[in-house]
Parts: C-alpha cells; structure tokens; sequence
C-alpha cells in the first residue's frame, strides 16, 4: 500500500477518470466530479475541518464514530436528546462532510477530524435563511478553529446585525486564518440579491453559490462581483443528509453547498499533504484560468483540481 505522508497518486502516475455527466435526476457528487475523489480517500485524521455551525446529533447513528471533536464554545457542540430544531442544521452540514460512507448523506470526508465550533443554539427554522452569528462571535470561532489545528473551514451561516465597527474583528480574525494557511469556505447567502458581505469580500475566502443538477445557481443564492471572481457554485438544491433521531432530511440552500468544497479541500490535502493553501486553493478555484467577468463563479470540479495538483494535463 503506497505511504500516504507522499502525494502518492502523481508519483505512481495514476489519473481518475472523468466522472459519468449526471442524468436528469441529479446527482451532485457526479455534478461536481466529485466520486472519483471520495473513491481514491476517505480523507485523513491529520487534516482537521472547523465546522462553525450549531449543535450536533452526536447519537446519530451514521456519523462517524472517534472523528469528530468539540473544541470550545459557549454551547455544548454534540447533545444526545432531540429537542424540537436543536442542532438540525449543525447535524445536517455535519453529515455532509462526516457521516459513514453508505449513508444517504453525501459523507465526502469522514475519516478527516471534524472539530465543532459551534456559535449558535436553540431552534433553528428550516427555511431559505441560513443560521447567522455575529461578527465577533464568529471571528472567535475562526481564531478557535485555526488555533486547534484547522486546516479547511466550513461557514454556512450568515452574519448577523452587521456594521463596520463589529466588522473589523471578523477581518482580522479572517487574516489569521490566511496566516496560517487555512482556506475558509463560506456560504455566498440565500437573500437572493447582488452583493457581498465582510465574509464574502474577503480576498482569502472561498465564497459558494448554490445551484440545481444542471449547474445554474438558485434564484435565492447571492451573487457578486468578489463572489464571482474568487468564489465557486456547488450544489444546494434538494441535498439529502442527516436530521435528528437517525432521521433522514432533504433540504436546499447555500448552506449546504458549501460542504462539497470543503470536503474537496479537505480530501485534496489529505492525498498532497504537502501542498500549500495557495496550491490547494489555486486548484480548486482554478484560478490560473484567466480573469472572471461574471457575478456568478464556475462550477466546482474536484477531479480538475486533483489533476492540476497531480501535475496532469
């Protein structure tokens, strides 16, 4: 079995193949090439994600046991009872990234350590607005999640009473990250409008617009200039994952995109694990591909990413 301390897919020579174009159902690991990634790993526990979110099912029958982790926070990150919303979304975004491979969930990276940072509590209504946290609540979860190691972020969530004053301290929060090396991947927003937010403006953020199983982006999603240069469109249409009490829930939004391209980083590091941040986000923007004209950013493609980072051509 080759070492994985070495990008060992670029020196045995191998190359995925492209994946199958999604029938009219929609499958959105095919949309985003995404399979062929998850079939090479299933992601290391060296590479740890930051899931600033809400409360986690942690009795969950298919979240991965021994990979996930709370780090501190005013909220307990993992409960066990179900209390009417509690932790839904948390569970929901969780499962995405972490739940058991087989589960209905996409479970894109379940062997990488997920470390909860959790910033908000208390029933959380299921509709078109994403959860939100204030600026400074938030740039502490970012400064948390780096300082414990995080290598990829995971933001679906919105800001909540933004001002510049309250802004500064998620700016600065948000260089520390980049300081470190840690990619930050951020919900683009479900207001449906044209503009950006101190989140998405910021030059080290990777910004994620939803879009159906054809690849347009939801009538809901943001979308904005900075968003559009150094941002990528996932799917957030109709995403399956976990719910409470071995529950299984179908909903759609930028929240739930924005796991693919965490779990493609996440998954990209754990098979170059000596690759910078700058390779890595390089790669998956693909950024090398010239300017960006359009508000709305490129489809993800994880398989492109992995071949630029394998030096295939």
């Amino acid at each position: 079995m080759p070492n994985l301390g070495d990008p060992y897919p670029a020196a045995l020579g191998i190359r995925l193949q492209a994946a199958v174009r999604p029938d009219s159902a929609g499958d959105a690991l095919q949309l985003v090439r995404l399979r062929a990634l998850m079939d090479l790993t299933s992601g290391r526990p060296e590479i740890r994600v930051g899931l600033i979110d809400g409360l986690i099912a942690g009795n969950h029958p298919d979240l991965a046991g021994g990979s996930i982790r709370q780090i501190s926070g005013s909220s307990n990150g993992v409960f066990s009872k179900s209390d009417g919303n509690v932790g839904t979304h948390g569970t929901f975004v969780a499962g995405m990234l972490a739940a058991k491979r087989g589960s209905a969930a996409p479970a894109i990276c379940p062997d990488c350590t997920l470390l909860v940072r959790p910033v908000f509590g208390g029933a959380i209504t299921l509709d078109d607005r994403a959860p939100s946290a204030t600026a400074e609540e938030l740039g502490v979860a970012i400064i948390d999640c780096v300082d414990a190691g995080a290598c990829v972020l995971n933001l679906s969530l919105a800001l909540a009473q933004p001002s510049s004053k309250r802004e500064y301290a998620l700016e600065e929060a948000l260089n520390h990250a980049a300081r470190h090396g840690a990619i930050v991947v951020a919900a683009a927003g479900n207001q449906g409008t044209i503009g950006s937010s101190a989140i998405t403006r910021h030059l080290s953020v990777i910004s994620v617009v939803a879009c159906d199983y054809l690849g347009r982006p939801l009538g809901a999603s943001n979308l904005a200039g900075s968003i559009g240069r150094r941002g990528l469109s996932a799917p957030g249409d109709r995403i399956t994952s976990l719910g409470q009490e071995s529950k299984m829930l179908t909903l759609s939004g930028t929240s739930f995109a924005v796991p693919f391209v965490t779990g493609t980083v996440a998954l990209l590091w754990s098979v170059f694990p000596s690759s910078t941040a700058a390779a890595i986000r390089s790669a998956i923007t693909q950024s090398q591909s010239g300017r960006r004209a359009s508000v709305v950013p490129p489809l993800l493609n994880a398989l492109g990413a992995y071949n630029i980072l394998a030096g295939h051509t």
